[in-house]
């Protein structure tokens, strides 16, 4: 049997591993038992998935073994280099800006996409390593499958599984015709946005923001603005996440400007929910406030059963929290924590630990000290179990806003708790520093909402 490509390897191992409903720590704890050590963690195994680092030929064998798959299957694959950097990080988000400005201005305008431009991104086609072939591999999880696994679990855990499926609707892309190429292009869009999240999720922003160029590309193809809209979205999240909240306004208030008079009344709030929060991070609190009042309106007129599919998330306690989390950017805490404290039980551990930090925070403004570090400690446990560097980033700003008051008791024991915690998190990327950058001229100015 022909050995998959190396880059196939870790997105490989991700799709036997969930076919069997493991979690990464089941499939470490069950590793070390099949090797007789205690050394194997799964944050190794995130490494292995992501394609940070390759399994040596023991573990690949042992791999093989549990996940009951051929032994040729995992076997003598070369390494691979490391993810991008932070430059190639910067490269994207600057082709993804222009791609975005030009977009705004002229919505109705195809934007190229070629196969290079797919393969660029998707990576070379995907060989089904043996399994059934022609058709997918026992196991494959499809789009709205995966969808649904985001709200449990975080990009360590998914990323892998989303590149493979990009892959794979980038491979029926390439083999069929004219019909099948528009019946398809919506689908990769999907799995584009999908992908590029993960990746984000899983700290690989470089990777994230050029899946969600692709995703643009072949939503404009389509002539979907509103799909489009809600990419640039998606992408204005991950920056946001990843401090460079300059950059998340240019692309949020892009892809409200494009999408606006297309899309659903869900998909204007949540992009005017994403314009608000980047705007209040970047400091333009006017800004912030105006959108979040216009968000505040449209979801009076929301329906969840009319809404697109992909927005089956944006109900009414996420977009409570999500203006929780907006009123804390903008420094006004007191209406924000009610609505963050009815956030606690937010779907899935990722949800729960990142409106937890917010929640932390306004506490600080209230100056509840205590409180702040008690409930912190308690999202610290979504964190771990999340796998997302989203989560790990926003509980790191909070601990940076308890330094000031690390003579407190409760503050000392946070300290203690997250340094005991370190090693099961993944690595949050360092914050950006401001950028120098251009407003978007033309359609993708800042929201009309008076």
């Amino acid at each position: 049997m022909t050995p998959p490509d190396p880059s196939l390897l870790g997105p490989l191992i991700a799709q036997l591993r969930l076919a069997r409903g493991w979690s990464q720590q089941r499939l470490a704890d069950t590793l070390c038992a099949a090797a007789g050590t205690p050394t194997l963690t799964r944050h190794e195994v995130s490494r292995w998935e992501r394609a940070v680092r390759v399994p040596g030929e023991r573990w690949r064998r042992h791999l093989a073994a549990v996940l009951d798959a051929p032994a040729g299957l995992l076997g003598d694959a070369p390494t691979r280099s490391r993810p991008p950097g932070p430059a190639t990080a910067a490269r994207s988000r600057s082709a993804l800006l222009a791609l975005a400005r030009r977009w705004a201005a002229d919505p109705s305008a195809p934007l190229l996409l070629n196969p290079a431009t797919i393969d660029h991104v998707a990576g070379p086609p995907p060989d089904p390593t043996g399994l059934a072939p022609g058709g997918p591999p026992s196991g494959v999880l499809g789009l709205a499958e995966l969808r649904r696994l985001d709200d449990l679990a975080g990009g360590a855990d998914l990323a892998p599984a989303g590149a493979y499926r990009l892959r794979r609707v980038a491979r029926a892309l390439r083999r069929c015709g004219l019909a099948g190429r528009r019946r398809l292009l919506p689908a990769l869009a999907e799995a584009a946005q999908l992908a590029g999240w993960l990746d984000g999720d899983a700290g690989d922003l470089a990777s994230g923001l050029a899946a969600h160029r692709l995703g643009l590309r072949a939503a404009a193809a389509t002539g979907d603005r509103a799909f489009a809209g809600h990419v640039l979205g998606s992408a204005s999240h991950l920056l946001a996440g990843a401090g460079d909240a300059e950059g998340a306004l240019l692309l949020a208030r892009a892809g409200y400007a494009g999408a606006r008079r297309a899309g659903s009344p869900g998909l204007r709030t949540l992009l005017l929910h994403r314009v608000a929060l980047a705007a209040a991070l970047a400091g333009r609190t006017p800004a912030g406030r105006q959108a979040l009042d216009a968000a505040r309106r449209a979801a009076e007129t929301v329906d969840p059963a009319t809404e697109p599919a992909w927005l089956y998330w944006l109900d009414g306690d996420e977009l409570a929290a999500m203006t929780g989390r907006t009123l804390v950017a903008l420094g006004r805490p007191g209406p924000a924590v009610p609505l963050l404290h009815a956030a606690g039980s937010a779907r899935g551990p990722r949800s729960a630990s990142v409106y937890g930090g917010w929640l932390a925070r306004g506490l600080l403004q209230l100056g509840e000290v205590d409180q702040a570090a008690a409930v912190a400690g308690a999202a610290l446990h979504g964190a771990v179990r999340a796998g997302s560097t989203r989560a790990t980033a926003a509980l790191v700003e909070v601990d940076r806003r308890l330094t000031a008051h690390r003579a407190e008791p409760a503050v000392r024991r946070w300290r203690r708790l997250l340094a005991d915690a370190r090693p099961y998190l993944p690595r949050a990327p360092a914050p950006r520093r401001p950028a120098t950058t251009r407003r978007p001229r033309g359609r993708a100015g800042p929201p009309r909402t008076g």
